[in-house]
């Protein structure tokens, strides 16, 4: 047997009914002669680690606006920190590890610079409206390219889960969440998880917040320290999902979201945050203007079959922070955004 073939056996034997089997892929839009060695899954993983837009999310921000400090979280560390959490999960529950992966490396391929700042400005101005999960769909499936065409070729169950990645959280607020992989739903709940306690953890370095104005109703559940809090509702998820269906403990839920809704209502609305948004959200809008009346030389070749907005979008939201300031002071000149 094949190593892949062995692989399969394993998952079939191994993983629990409600997981997704490499072997049982309801496939790609090409047809592929299968790999030899790796499942379905793995090929996927590996293709999507290996992308321009995976390599760019290092310059791309968290919650932060370009921050001076080197400690501060960007969406590449968000993106691995999603993944170990998702398949710490995956692994305890007997799910796919290698789909939750997959997914968990390409939920955020398709964040503009100045991450949902940036993304609300497209929302705005592009009048089919912008997503960053479905941008990053867009890009596995058109936008990176490989020797045999257009499109990374992914299976069915990633590009469903990079898609779907961002509804499971309403599982946070007792809600039935839509249809998805169980592997689709662990990494949205990994995200959450990551999420919420990294913002909070960079909000205290950065001087935003203090540790005493954290909700202590929270953390007298999930615990003080950052790992403390990760670790407790990591193990929330995997003692509350039960029946092949998956679920979080109740007073771990209700613990996140409560720290969740205390990063919207009093972390993020801050004036040291909020100012850094409007200065970002201001450089997307004068760059998407100015680009649409001027586009770059070589911007008629790029993707050629999409409509010129379809393109600027695509240029715009590809670009990490450092370039859209850098090209916002050679268009407008200082460090404020335009007119």
């Amino acid at each position: 047997m094949l190593v892949r073939e062995i692989l399969e056996e394993e998952e079939l034997k191994r993983l629990a009914p409600n997981a997704s089997f490499a072997r049982h892929t309801k496939g790609r839009v090409v047809e592929e002669t299968e790999d030899p060695y790796r499942t379905a899954f793995q090929r996927d993983r590996d293709r999507i680690l290996h992308t321009k837009a995976f390599r760019r999310l290092k310059r791309k921000t968290q919650v932060f606006l370009a921050p001076e400090g080197d400690h501060y979280r960007t969406r590449l560390t968000h993106t691995l920190e999603v993944s170990q959490i998702a398949r710490t999960i995956a692994r305890a529950l007997f799910l796919n590890e290698d789909l939750t992966e997959a997914i968990s490396l390409g939920h955020d391929l398709g964040h503009t610079p100045f991450g949902h700042a940036g993304e609300t400005v497209l929302n705005e101005l592009y009048k089919p409206g912008f997503t960053h999960y479905e941008q990053s769909l867009r890009i596995v499936e058109h936008l990176e390219h490989r020797k045999s065409g257009a499109g990374l070729n992914l299976t069915w169950e990633v590009r469903q889960g990079i898609l779907n990645h961002s509804h499971g959280k309403v599982l946070l607020y007792g809600k039935e969440a839509p249809a998805m992989s169980a592997e689709c739903m662990v990494v949205s709940l990994a995200d959450a998880i990551a999420y919420i306690n990294h913002d909070i953890d960079d909000a205290i370095a950065a001087g935003v917040i203090t540790f005493e104005a954290l909700p202590g109703e929270a953390l007298a559940v999930v615990g003080a320290g950052n790992s403390t809090r990760i670790n407790s509702m990591v193990l929330g998820v995997i003692e509350g999902s039960r029946d092949n269906k998956i679920n979080i403990l109740p007073e771990i839920r209700e613990s996140m979201r409560i720290l969740r809704d205390f990063l919207y209502q009093e972390v993020y609305p801050r004036e040291e945050i909020e100012s850094e948004i409007r200065l970002a959200r201001q450089m997307v809008r004068d760059l998407y203007c100015y680009l649409l009346e001027h586009p770059p030389a070589d911007f008629n070749s790029r993707n050629s079959e999409d409509d010129f907005e379809r393109r600027l979008v695509d240029y715009i939201a590809g670009m990490t922070d450092e370039f859209a300031m850098r090209l916002h002071h050679t268009l407008f000149g200082g460090s404020q955004a335009g007119k």
